[in-house]
């Protein structure tokens, strides 16, 4: 059971974490070079976490994936002293857009009390359905088992608009061919993003967002991260494990009971003392990506509350400074300890 906490709003700190991985990630825009990118931006978004006023639990979105430890160990302990926080983040949810140079990579991390967090660990894949708050109402289990013509008629009914008037945000990925000629079957519209898990389930969720539905499958962790989002915005979400061979579908039978349920966002991030903040890292439909000029830089974030519903934009104008590199040059990068 998560534990109930007395904090202030710990957007704003969280914002503090994803500005500057932001900041440090964008220098990495268009090399090439996805490993690089990620080390960067964990070792920024590190920087940060461990100075905000929590005592805090951190989940890792990548490491398990990639086989190694990182710097964003699971259940990592950070921060400088303060209530007992679960923390999750993405330093850039999206980093194969951002090494390629194209739209749409952002920094990511929420926050809530202590338990709050539900983990999905050893599942690292979810299916999922995210829509806005119009359509949450009507958003059932079924839809994860029906035929996509059938959801996405629903989907329509709720919004009050043809289905050919629906757009739905797809992964690119081959898992997905089925899915996507069956939305397009239905009449649908389907934006197939290359990457972008996080930013999907966001723009889903917002109210009156260019997106009406996210579907498919991808990362367990980024959609916990995503029902964190969906919750503050009052949107709806179901998600489902999805195994990758029999020996991962008996662990997850083993730890969570039936690999097959079916969770809401509620199940995922429980309570509504929910912070989550989002900048971004390329220009995409989402944020505004980091702009450089100088000796300033400019970023654009997401700042969201649970229990408040309150959603905030926010535009910052940073002073850079002088330090080195690893191979001795001198560039222009955000201090690490931004004020707030």
């Amino acid at each position: 059971m998560a534990e109930r906490v007395d904090v202030h709003n710990l957007g704003f700190d969280l914002v503090r974490a994803t500005e500057h991985t932001a900041l440090q990630a964008g220098r990495w825009v268009g090399l090439g070079d996805r490993a690089g990118a990620d080390d960067a931006a964990a070792q920024a978004m590190m920087e940060i976490l461990d100075t905000l006023p929590i005592d805090g639990y951190l989940m890792d979105t990548e490491a398990r994936k990639a086989g190694y430890h990182s710097q964003r160990e699971t259940r990592q302990r950070v921060g400088a002293g303060g209530p007992a926080m679960d923390l999750l983040v993405d330093s850039v949810d999206g980093v194969g857009l951002l090494a390629l140079g194209r739209p749409g990579a952002i920094s990511v991390a929420c926050a809530a009390p202590h338990g709050a967090i539900w983990s999905p660990a050893p599942a690292l894949y979810m299916e999922k359905i995210v829509v806005d708050r119009e359509v949450g109402r009507a958003l059932v289990a079924e839809c994860m088992d029906a035929p996509a013509a059938w959801t996405l008629a629903l989907i329509a009914r709720m919004k009050k608009k043809a289905v050919r008037d629906l757009v739905v945000f797809v992964l690119d990925r081959p898992r997905h061919h089925t899915l996507i000629e069956e939305i397009r079957r239905a009449g649908a519209r389907v934006q197939v993003h290359h990457d972008g898990d996080v930013a999907g389930a966001l723009l889903a969720a917002m109210p009156g967002g260019p997106i009406d539905v996210l579907m498919g499958v991808g990362g367990a962790l980024e959609g916990v991260l995503a029902a964190a989002a969906v919750r503050a915005l009052g949107g709806a979400m179901l998600g489902r494990l999805v195994p990758r061979n029999d020996e991962e579908r008996e662990a997850i039978q083993a730890a969570h009971g039936d690999h097959k349920r079916v969770y809401t966002a509620a199940d995922m991030i429980a309570g509504e003392e929910i912070f989550f903040a989002a900048t971004g890292v390329t220009d995409g439909m989402l944020l505004q990506g980091v702009s450089y000029a100088g000796d300033r830089a400019t970023t654009h974030s997401l700042v969201l509350r649970g229990k408040s519903g309150v959603r905030r934009l926010i535009h910052t104008d940073h002073p850079l400074r002088e330090s080195p590199t690893s191979s001795g040059v001198r560039v222009l990068s955000a201090p690490a300890h931004p004020s707030p």
